[in-house]
């Protein structure tokens, strides 16, 4: 084989780097913990190797890598706006205020499903799930961590009620790209997800009702709450005022406003009003803006501040966004190397010759999309790969566009987050602060899409395909209006 050979690999020759990739990330990151970023660059070496023996040359893979993250730059720019957003709500009050009113007026045994409930409420009327945890979402973690109760629990409940919205939010732009990429209708789309969004809602409200039950108020807790209580408000001027910022997120989100200009306003209106209302100067704005809010700012005196409440309040800021940024480029540079390789293209051409009932084909889009999502961390370019895979071959099943865009959204969209080496993983990790294998079995809507998306398909035979639409259904539908007309 010479250097300007292209040529596809052998099924057998493709399951190495796949394996490779994989010990990769189970043992080092999963076992030994080591960092992701550097885990992603040498499983991206490995496939760049692969990739030039095979007749690739490497210049390929960073003009694929440079095409990627064109593509994510949005998404990149939205990380930094929440860092940016995070740092302005807190020396304006905004985040101290749902924190201290969140102190009085939840009961601890009923955070969990609170958090999870109000948590979907607001990224369904928002459409996004980074949006919802890193506003809402951090303000709830404050108040577990106040009420010394589970910060994984927590987070679980979050990232469940983040991805409630992004799933079924018509706002959400995964929403609309999956049924896009799926050739489906936006609203049948949506309705056909409630069949595992729906018992998937349900039993994580349970859980997280029941083992907040398990909750024991203690002297110790009573007494930390009313400690931060008293400091937050000795800090901060919690006037209805400073609410303004989340108000402008909410209605530019439910006006679909471009949401890079939506958070900017947001981060500027917080600023104005911690200039007016807080104990803040202009210094001080650009510091919070950039490095993270620090309780010093507001001129008491560090020895006042007990260190529960500093730590609880000084984060955010665009520096606090570093990190993730750069895992963003080790994340295309692993996903660039795959792609240029074919290894994964070569051996999800030879499964799809093995798939013939609706349980298997359901199910092989489902594992696909998570490994997919896994290596690319890019949603779009996911959707797309599904589609072109999957789409002819749910047709020959007689299964109606709609399940495969809900098989989208089930094993990409909304378990992307679960992972350390994905881009919606360590958004989550980093501003929730609390890694992916600590809240990932409390994520429970998150597990129960998938979970629930292979059990209709495998059970069709058994229950008349409930939950599952059929093309002909689409036909008959047709006939009878044409009747009724």
């Amino acid at each position: 084989m010479t250097t300007n050979e292209v040529k596809r690999p052998t099924v057998g020759m493709a399951l190495v780097p796949i394996t490779l990739a994989l010990l990769i990330f189970i043992v080092g990151i999963g076992v030994l913990q080591f960092q992701a970023e550097l885990m992603l660059i040498f499983a991206g070496v490995l496939f760049a190797i692969f990739a030039v023996l095979y007749g690739h040359k490497w210049v390929t893979i960073l003009t694929v890598m440079g095409e990627k993250i064109k593509t994510a730059l949005p998404a990149i720019l939205i990380l930094f706006s929440i860092g940016l957003l995070i740092g302005t709500w807190m020396v304006s009050g905004t985040i101290p205020f749902f924190v201290f009113y969140g102190l009085e007026i939840i009961n601890p045994s009923h955070l969990y499903v609170l958090a999870f409930i109000v948590t979907a409420i607001v990224s369904t009327c928002t459409g996004t799930s980074w949006g919802a945890a890193g506003t809402i979402g951090v303000a709830l973690m404050s108040i577990a961590q106040t009420m010394d109760l589970s910060m994984a629990i927590t987070a679980g409940a979050v990232v469940s009620g983040a991805y409630f919205g992004d799933k079924l939010s018509p706002l959400s732009d995964t929403t609309n790209m999956s049924s896009l990429a799926a050739g489906s209708n936006l609203y049948e789309h949506i309705k056909h997800m409630m069949y595992t969004s729906i018992p998937s809602s349900i039993i994580a409200v349970i859980v997280f009702y029941f083992v907040g039950l398990q909750i024991d108020s203690n002297p110790a807790q009573v007494t930390s709450i009313d400690e931060m209580l008293n400091g937050i408000s000795e800090l901060f001027n919690l006037n209805p005022i400073v609410l303004l910022p989340a108000v402008i997120v909410i209605s530019g989100s439910l006006m679909k406003k471009n949401p890079l200009i939506v958070l900017f306003c947001s981060a500027v209106t917080a600023m104005i009003v911690a200039l007016l209302f807080q104990n803040a100067t202009v210094a001080n704005l650009f510091t919070s803006a950039v490095e993270g809010f620090n309780t010093e700012m507001l001129g008491v005196a560090p020895d006042l501040i007990s260190e529960d409440i500093q730590e609880l309040l000084n984060r955010g800021g665009l520096y606090s966004m570093y990190n993730a940024t750069f895992f963003v480029f080790c994340a295309f540079f692993f996903a660039s190397a795959l792609e240029v390789s074919q290894a994964l293209n070569v051996i999800l051409e030879k499964v799809i010759t093995y798939l013939r009932s609706i349980g298997s084909v359901i199910f092989a889009s489902l594992l696909t999309g998570f490994t997919v999502i896994n290596c690319t961390s890019n949603a779009l370019v996911t959707y797309f790969l599904i589609k072109d895979i999957y789409g002819d071959v749910y047709k020959k099943r007689n299964l109606h566009p709609t399940n495969l865009s809900r098989s989208m959204e089930d094993s990409v969209t909304i378990t992307e987050a679960l992972m350390p080496w994905t881009v919606s993983g360590v958004f989550m990790a980093t501003t929730l602060g609390v890694g992916n294998f600590e809240f990932m079995p409390w994520a429970i809507f998150n597990l129960g899409g998938i979970v629930f998306s292979a059990l209709y398909g495998f059970l069709a035979p058994y229950t008349n395909s409930f939950g599952i639409r059929k093309l002909d259904e689409t036909v008959n539908e047709k006939e009878s209006s044409q009747r009724a007309g």
